[in-house]
């Protein structure tokens, strides 16, 4: 049997398999993978908010997943305007069941912005495989370097009121790892000014370990340890995703304001 650090590392790779392979074949593909995690999460966040009430949890994991099917139809815009409706309606539903309103509208906000953002990014014409890969790279990365170095190094706490185990150390190996990514996919894309890649990916470690941090709060605002059990060793789909909850938006605000993807600056 698989235990500690065996079992977290068996359920990684798995996962990480998984999702590079839909991300890989990209369109209906991807997407549906995409939607799939966004009920999931759904169900996960009511797990969190709402003990678990089915009514409620099929309510948020329907709006978080339909704006991923309208981003796929009709462009992340539309979608962007789908999910505002749809968190208008959960929060009427959570209303006339009882369950808490404002957090199930948010859930609904927090899980089908940044879905929507990656289906967007996947489908871009130029680099969009690479992007998506680039950013799960960077997030898995920083996770990584966070929970090696956090557990070897020790010291200092971050948050220990918020999460106990993490620690300065941590966050620098999550920033260190991700640069490195920043610096192995400028070599294998030939970009010969590679700096703003691997600024732009330390960075990026910094948002993905506040996405860990926030759903933490949430977490232990609700008393909560993990928010499911689906995947061994980690936890649930929100559990693993946290950091890619908040690096993802920041992507795709990163490329808004500059007019092009974040892989062909120079």
């Amino acid at each position: 049997m698989l235990h500690g650090i065996g079992l977290r590392t068996v359920s990684a790779l798995v996962f990480a398999s998984v999702v590079v392979a839909f991300a890989y074949m990209g369109g209906l593909g991807f997407e549906l993978m995409v939607a799939m995690a966004a009920v999931l999460m759904g169900y996960e966040w009511s797990r969190l908010c709402n003990d678990g009430a089915m009514a409620i949890g099929a309510a948020v994991a329907a709006g978080g997943a339909a704006p991923v099917a309208v981003a796929a139809l009709a462009g992340a815009d539309v979608a962007l305007i789908a999910a505002a409706a749809a968190a208008a309606v959960i929060y009427a539903v959570a209303w006339a069941t009882g369950a808490r309103r404002l957090w199930s509208a948010a859930g609904v906000v927090y899980i089908s912005i940044p879905c929507i953002v990656l289906v967007w990014l996947r489908a871009a014409p130029a680099l969009g495989l690479e992007t998506v890969f680039w950013l799960f790279a960077v997030v898995w990365a920083t996770d990584t370097g966070a929970y090696f170095a956090g557990r070897g190094i020790g010291g200092p706490k971050l948050a220990p009121r918020i999460s106990p185990q993490k620690t300065w150390a941590g966050l620098a190996g999550g920033v260190i790892c991700a640069a490195a990514v920043g610096i192995l996919t400028a070599a294998l894309l030939d970009i010969p000014n590679p700096a703003p890649i691997v600024l732009f990916s330390a960075v990026l470690a910094f948002v993905a370990q506040a996405g860990d941090l926030g759903e933490s709060m949430v977490k232990r605002h609700f008393g909560v340890k993990d928010s499911g059990r689906l995947i061994p060793g980690h936890g649930g789909v929100l559990d693993r995703l946290d950091g890619l909850m908040t690096a993802a938006p920041a992507v795709a605000a990163s490329v808004i304001l500059t007019g092009e993807g974040v892989l062909a600056w120079r």
